[in-house]
């Protein structure tokens, strides 16, 4: 039967996973440096590890709060709790299961007459104001911090991702830590009294009956990561502020702090041995410290980097959480006791008390008893409704408004990014411009060189020619002029074939106008080399004879070449091969 009692436990803790998972890896998750997997599976572990050996000291405080002194009770407790947590959670607000299971114990303690201890349940409410505060000013500080240490190291882009990524994964992993060792009082504080006495050897550890609790409930929160956590996480990650790297770092880094400080006994026992007050072993609200640890980001970043819409709900959650919690905890004993009839606990001195009074009356139940026991269930059944109506309604509307907020982000979303491509099209069309005009430079002053290099090279050509004339007019000998003659002809002639200069020409024209050859060759596979220098040349407006001569051919062959290639772009007699060239 413990094992059975125990399931409500276990699903408070798989709520809490699912919940709280985002105060410590939401952050990572949301800027996207880490990917869910490895944040779960790190999450999971460190979770665990924290809860099996650091829970004791939150629990004790816990207890103080209110001893439930019977499994049916600690069932019926953590079962409340569980399910607002839980129902908060469908609703994506990072509630604290701290303030679920405080208002279900208080719910307990009026329900069976027990006192809540004033000092403890101050000491915790302190806390969920402290404790925001604190992580508000540990990240304001460990930001500042970490920026100057960044600008101080001017870490290469790729350095500087890989250290982001690895030290969100290790103040994860002592984040993990710190919620399993703070928060799991949440999840199994209400059993410790009904704890087994046994002792459990690993060989290298030893765990008692309240550590066996522990690490069953850590196994229950890290399924509760494992299986329904993404949700919160983006949530967290991006809802009440974007986040950058460095700024998860932090957050996350901040609120495991403080975490571990209001869990570890040893810090608290140090302060006390150097004169200091000690710190109260409390369970702390992983959901305020993280909230709060943003806002002390954004504070520095600016207040208009915050989104205050979002805190507004998670303060709704947080205000509705103890009480609905509470509420839920008191009808819920009632119909465990009166329905079932199980003992869900006493008040300390009750059941003596009750013994004598059995003796002294017997068991004769007066009237008035008789009438408070017909009235009493139709009044809660009353109350009761009236609670759920309230809840549902309130989660409709907040349904209501998470999709329309979600809605519109998504509108948001759509036109950020529509905004970005029409900003990358207008840098490629710039930088597609300024290409163009560099090849055009490029080429001018080529052609500038070029036609100085002509200058020059024509210059002293005909330098020589005119040298070459003068030795021919001083030769007084026919034959010997006439040879000379001959050979200046035959040189003249050779200079005028051009036959580089062409070649060079047609590898211009052919690559300013690639994107057109590629066209005519998409309509005709079959044309040869010189059909497509003879439409490049049509399509520049060069005359047949200009053409002949570029070609080295009869202005007759430019004519024959000019039927063929009608013939082969499969134009009849009346078409305009020019104007089909063009248009192309």
């Amino acid at each position: 039967m413990f094992f059975l009692y125990l399931t409500s436990g276990l699903f408070l803790g798989w709520s809490l996973g699912a919940n709280d998972a985002a105060n410590i890896f939401g952050t990572a998750v949301g800027s996207k440096m880490i990917r869910f997997r490895t944040a779960a599976l790190v999450a999971s572990i460190f979770v665990i590890i924290g809860a099996t050996l650091q829970g004791g000291g939150t629990t004790q405080t816990l207890s103080q709060l209110g001893s439930v002194n019977a499994l049916p009770g600690a069932f019926t407790v953590a079962l409340a709790a569980a399910i607002v947590v839980f129902l908060m959670t469908k609703a994506l607000l990072p509630v604290s299961t701290t303030q679920a299971i405080v208002g279900a114990i208080i719910g307990w303690n009026l329900f069976t007459g027990n006192s809540t201890d004033v000092k403890t349940l101050t000491t915790i409410l302190t806390t969920w104001v402290v404790s925001p505060v604190i992580g508000a000013i540990f990240s304001a500080l460990f930001y500042i911090l970490l920026r100057a240490l960044l600008k101080k190291l001017q870490l290469h882009l790729i350095v500087l991702d890989v250290f982001i990524k690895w030290a969100l994964i290790i103040v994860g992993a002592f984040g993990a830590y710190s919620l399993g060792a703070n928060n799991i009082a949440n999840v199994m504080g209400v059993f410790a009294a009904s704890a087994p006495d046994v002792v459990i050897d690993m060989g290298l550890f030893r765990l008692d009956g309240l550590q066996v609790l522990f690490l069953l409930g850590g196994i229950a929160i890290a399924l509760g990561i494992i299986t329904y956590s993404k949700g919160l996480m983006m949530q967290v990650g991006n809802g009440i502020m974007a986040l950058s790297a460095e700024a998860a770092i932090v957050a996350v880094f901040s609120q495991a702090v403080v975490l571990f400080i209001f869990s570890s006994t040893a810090f608290s026992e140090f302060l006390q041995g150097i004169g200091l007050p000690p710190i109260p072993l409390v369970p702390v609200s992983s959901s305020q410290v993280i909230v709060g640890s943003i806002i002390g980001i954004g504070m520095i970043k600016g207040v208009n980097e915050i989104k205050f819409k979002t805190i507004k709900g998670i303060l709704y959650g947080w205000v509705l959480t103890p009480i609905a919690a509470g509420f839920l905890s008191f009808f819920a004993l009632f119909f465990m006791k009166n329905l079932f009839n199980l003992n869900v606990g006493t008040e300390p001195g009750a059941a003596d008390a009750t013994a004598d009074m059995a003796v002294t009356t017997g068991t004769v139940v007066s009237e008035t008893t008789r009438h408070i026991n017909l009235v009493w269930p139709g009044i809660s059944l009353i109350v009761l409704a009236v609670l759920i109506i309230i809840i549902i309604y309130s989660f409709s509307q907040l349904k209501k408004r998470l999709a329309a907020e979600k809605e519109l982000l998504e509108r948001e979303k759509e036109t950020i990014i529509a905004r970005k491509a029409l900003t990358d099209a207008g840098v490629r069309a710039v930088q597609k411009e300024n290409l163009y005009l560099q090849n055009e430079i490029e080429n001018k002053r080529r052609d500038l060189i070029n036609y100085a290099m002509n200058i020059v090279e024509q210059k002293e050509y005909f330098g020589k020619i005119a040298d070459s004339l003068r030795t021919i007019l001083s030769d007084k000998k026919p034959e010997s002029r006439e040879e000379k003659l001959r050979k200046l002809e035959l040189d003249i002639r050779q200079r005028m074939s051009f036959e580089d200069k062409v070649e060079d020409f047609n590898i211009r024209i052919e690559r300013m106008h690639k994107d057109f050859i590629g066209r005519l060759v998409q309509l005709n596979p079959d044309l040869s080399p010189n059909d497509i220098r003879l439409a490049v040349l049509l399509r520049l407006g060069i005359a047949t004879k200009q053409i002949a001569t570029l070609m080295n051919i009869s202005p007759k062959s430019v004519e024959i070449n000019r039927y063929r290639l009608r013939k082969k772009l499969g134009l009849d007699r009346g078409s305009n091969l020019t104007q089909f060239i063009n248009n192309i």
